[in-house]
């Protein structure tokens, strides 16, 4: 399916690796031209033949310095924006017992740049008719435990995305989020690799995710943001799509394994 992004200009946060990365690698095979703003340069380089369609902004993205330049670079490379990813950020674990100074410092790794690269950006996604798609999390929904800062975050960042889908409206500018839940990524690899039993840890996750009981890919995930910021989604603004194969929404009778013997009666 062509997606209509040949040599159209993406911006994305935190592309490096992971989800991000994943992101990163097929919007260049869309034909889009890619920068990534990221604290170290990605796991994965582009081929050769893609090095003219990326470009590497390293910076830190909670200063607004970082966000403000990563914009300037990419005028001054590809002259124009049609899509902004928001996708940095990370579960630091910030819960209620460390403070309000930890709890704003989470906001400021995990909120303030999806702001600042918005703000930045805003005029040239508006002459472009562009998008932006914002990366968030089910734990603004579900809650997890003492991850205040990245909850409410996340919380925010779905907010923000209805917010901003109203405000850019007019200018044909579309705004949509994609959530994951239990994604397979290098990092939640690293996570279960040091308990006791990383492939019964790996399996009890899996055994609660309705939808082939499996962790949803990296690969997945970035099909899905990458459709939101193409024009083949020309008409779809505002919305907040779960990528997590039922993991968030259904009923938690579908988490069991003997599913098959639950019927409507059961609801």
């Amino acid at each position: 399916m062509d997606l209509g992004l040949q040599n159209k200009v993406a911006i994305v946060t935190g592309g490096s690796k992971g989800i991000g990365l994943g992101i990163v690698s097929l919007l260049l095979k869309e034909g889009a031209k890619v920068v990534n703003v990221s604290r170290s340069p990605a796991d994965v380089l582009p081929t050769p033949e893609m090095s003219d369609k990326y470009l590497f902004v390293q910076g830190d993205l909670s200063t607004t310095e970082t966000c403000r330049m990563a914009v300037q670079q990419t005028l001054q490379r590809f002259h124009f924006i049609d899509i902004l990813v928001n996708n940095a950020g990370v579960n630091d674990g910030v819960g209620l017992s460390a403070g309000p100074d930890a709890f704003q410092q989470s906001l400021q790794r995990n909120l303030l740049h999806y702001y600042a690269m918005a703000h930045y950006a805003a005029d040239f996604l508006k002459q472009a008719r562009g998008s932006i798609v914002n990366i968030g999390s089910k734990v603004c929904e579900t809650g997890q435990g003492g991850t205040s800062g990245y909850a409410a975050s996340k919380g925010a960042i779905n907010a923000l995305t209805r917010e901003w889908a109203v405000e850019l409206a007019p200018a044909g500018v579309r705004v949509n989020a994609v959530l994951p839940a239990e994604t397979w990524t290098p990092l939640y690899e690293r996570c279960l690799a040091e308990m006791p039993d990383p492939v019964a840890a790996r399996a009890a996750i899996e055994r609660l995710i309705p939808l082939e009981r499996r962790f949803t890919t990296i690969e997945e995930l970035a099909a899905m943001a990458v459709f939101l910021a193409s024009p083949a989604s020309s008409h779809t603004t505002g919305q907040i799509i779960f990528v997590d194969g039922g993991y968030t929404h259904l009923d938690r009778k579908c988490t069991v394994d003997t599913v098959a013997d639950f019927g409507a009666a059961a609801t």
